[in-house]
């Protein structure tokens, strides 16, 4: 049976950084947080032009918190308070 190319990419991948598994589930962790988030704007019938005025930056920084990437916890501070909610940790 064939190896699925991207589990060869990780094996690989792995063996010059032990740590590159935990780098992969944190990423996916990100986009799982990060589409729950555009879903949430979604739904509020928000546009990514109209959080990015409110956030007072540029609709290509909230692009890039919908799809994942590492932003700051102030960024995700801003992000909530443009949609209407209020970023909290813990139960």
């Amino acid at each position: 049976m064939a190896r699925d190319f991207l589990a060869e990419i990780v094996d690989g991948r792995t063996r010059r950084n032990s740590r590159f598994p935990h780098l992969v589930a944190e990423a996916d962790a990100r986009r799982t947080v990060a589409r729950k988030l555009a879903k949430l704007r979604e739904k509020k019938l928000l546009s990514q032009t109209v959080v990015a005025a409110r956030m007072g930056t540029s609709a290509s920084v909230v692009s890039k918190l919908e799809a994942g990437g590492d932003v700051k916890v102030s960024t995700l501070q801003r992000y909530f308070a443009a949609i209407g909610e209020k970023l909290a940790f813990g139960p």
